[in-house]
């Protein structure tokens, strides 16, 4: 590819105004700066990036839809927030399992923010009966486990990243030694990386390349919460 024709500076700047006038009129006023540097390259990206994902696995999902498709609407729900400022000021893009029915579920993320930009995989804050359902698969392979976080692509590229609780839960073995990981809330991965990086000409080749370094953490956690991969 020549260049990257889905992330620009100009996606950035947009988002850089956006926090400093994050409010509908302005939003209005720059609607379409939004389509043309912000919602329609990232649709593209996901059509473009939906054949490389199907050879990752059969199972995810990339789907180019304005809304209600792997692209995050930029609206947030302030109904139980203090925070009552209309819109996002990160782009998010989640490429899910086709069976899950909400964006708790095994997927690849992308986050793209002024001054943070990560490659995601993995489960971010599973319900209860997900959560049990890893631990579970940590306590009785915890070999596989293991194997899966040490693959070298893998361990080289992500950090296990999000909450944990205080204390083992409840029926774990607080002598258990991987205790650190049974403790865990969110079940993810996150790869940092740079405005530079996103807007790089092999953007989209690069990403392919993280999703695939994180399939044998994929293929764990989706199969711990029964869920083919």
């Amino acid at each position: 590819m020549a260049g990257n024709p889905y992330v620009t500076p100009a996606l950035f700047a947009f988002l850089n105004e956006l926090k400093e006038n994050n409010e509908r009129d302005w939003f209005n006023a720059n609607k379409a700066r939004y389509e043309a540097d912000v919602r329609e390259p990232m649709l593209a990206f996901i059509r473009d990036f939906a054949p490389r994902l199907a050879r990752l696995s059969p199972h995810m999902r990339a789907d180019a839809r304005k809304t209600g498709g792997s692209l995050f609407r930029i609206f947030r729900d302030t109904r139980f927030s203090a925070d009552k400022s209309p819109y996002k000021t990160a782009v998010g893009v989640q490429f899910r399992h086709g069976d899950a029915e909400s964006a708790h579920a095994p997927c690849f993320y992308l986050n793209l923010e002024p001054g943070r930009v990560f490659v995601g995989a993995g489960i971010w804050r599973p319900d209860s009966s997900g959560q049990a359902a890893i631990r579970d698969a940590i306590v009785r392979d915890g070999q596989g486990w293991q194997r899966a976080l040490g693959a070298k692509d893998f361990s080289r590229t992500f950090q296990l990243s999000g909450d944990s609780l205080k204390r083992p839960p409840r029926g774990f073995d607080a002598d258990h030694p991987l205790v650190e990981d049974l403790k865990r809330k969110d079940f993810i991965a996150v790869s940092d990386k740079s405005e530079a990086w996103a807007c790089g000409a092999d953007f989209l080749e690069d990403f392919t390349a993280h999703c695939r370094q994180a399939v044998p953490f994929m293929k764990f956690v989706t199969g711990a919460v029964g869920m083919g991969w």
